[in-house]
């Protein structure tokens, strides 16, 4: 018997569910649409609550998909996959993936939620989220932080042109990954 089996019959919690199956947005969903089937729809809000679909690109098509259709049950399921893309590190993900010299901080996007979810949030979460870093330009700010940190220096306190220098670095990148993200939406969010 293996270490990792376990001694009842019963079957183990930790198994995998095997592979989903999920519908991906094609371009016919996309070109109409009002066109969409009732079983296209359903498909589609299964994948948004089994957390499936899971990149910025593809939630904003089924969003897309969504507003077009104007149907209320496609409100709650959506803002609820933005949530959970936003509070479980998909986001970040995506942002370190943009920014792999001088990874996005986490402490910068953590700070942006906080201040979102103070306003009690409604909505694409996402792109609210995204917004706040914007306009409060919260890019600096952490970057400097980070700059400061000993850590980032091996332990020793940094000089202020060293300090200066990486600041400036993080903020260019992450400045850049934001407005990369950010041009999934238009000025008003849609």
């Amino acid at each position: 018997m293996s270490v990792y089996s376990s001694a009842s019959d019963q079957s183990s919690s930790y198994s995998s569910p095997g592979p989903q199956d999920y519908q991906v947005v094609t371009a016919s969903m996309m070109s109409n649409p009002r066109n969409l089937t009732a079983t296209n729809k359903a498909l589609l809000l299964r994948s948004l609550r089994s957390h499936s679909i899971n990149t910025l690109p593809e939630l904003r098509r089924i969003e897309r998909i969504f507003a077009a259709l104007n149907a209320p049950d496609t409100k709650q399921p959506m803002e609820d996959a933005w949530v959970y893309y936003v509070n479980y590190h998909n986001l970040l993900n995506e942002l370190r993936g943009l920014t792999r010299q001088y990874p996005f901080s986490s402490e910068c996007l953590d700070d942006a939620k906080r201040r979102v979810n103070g306003g009690t949030s409604q909505g694409n979460f996402c792109w609210q989220v995204l917004m706040k870093i914007k306009e409060l330009n919260l890019i600096p700010h952490h970057a400097r932080l980070l700059a400061t940190k000993p850590a980032m220096w091996g332990g020793r306190a940094p000089s202020s042109t060293e300090i200066e220098k990486l600041a400036t670095a993080c903020t260019t990148e992450w400045t850049r990954a934001l407005g990369t993200l950010l041009r999934h939406w238009d000025a008003n969010g849609h």
